[in-house]
């Protein structure tokens, strides 16, 4: 099974130890046969985070080690790019023969690009995040992870 994580679970990964031993519990995106992905946007998002949060050498450099366990999905690929445009307009409610039914969704388009990722590689994606939930079933196989107080 091919798991498509969010920045959000690349967080938990990196900071709340209960969070993740949920998400390994209950998934294992890491063991064996499952593969664990990232669109290189979610790349891009959690590297800002480090850098807008002044993180240290050290924290750094577990991020970079955590990066090269899993694999990196390029955006620059024609069906992506298409299922990109796709599910923009579906969220819109304009896509035509397949209506969204109800109000309009505006996704940020860093969600976009994880969404369409994720919907290409047919990826279990794992998210926090509620913007994708109008797209659960339609074009994701959607799973929410639950903050573990």
């Amino acid at each position: 099974m091919k798991y498509l994580l969010d920045t959000n679970v690349l967080l938990v990964y990196l900071r709340d130890q209960r969070t993740k031993k949920v998400i390994e519990e209950t998934y294992h995106p890491f063991s064996l046969p499952n593969i664990p992905i990232i669109s290189v946007v979610t790349k891009g998002e959690i590297k800002s985070i480090g850098l807008r949060n002044n993180w240290g050498d050290r924290r750094l450099s577990v991020l970079e080690k955590f990066l090269d366990r899993l694999v990196v999905v390029d955006i620059n690929a024609e069906d992506i790019i298409e299922k990109y445009a796709e599910i923009d307009a579906f969220s819109q409610g304009k896509l035509k023969g397949n209506p969204l039914g109800n109000s309009s969704r505006n996704m940020g388009k860093n969600d976009l690009w994880i969404a369409a990722t994720a919907a290409v590689t047919k990826s279990r994606f794992l998210t926090m995040d509620a913007d994708f939930d109008h797209l659960k079933g339609k074009y994701l196989d959607l799973h929410k992870v639950e903050l573990q107080k």
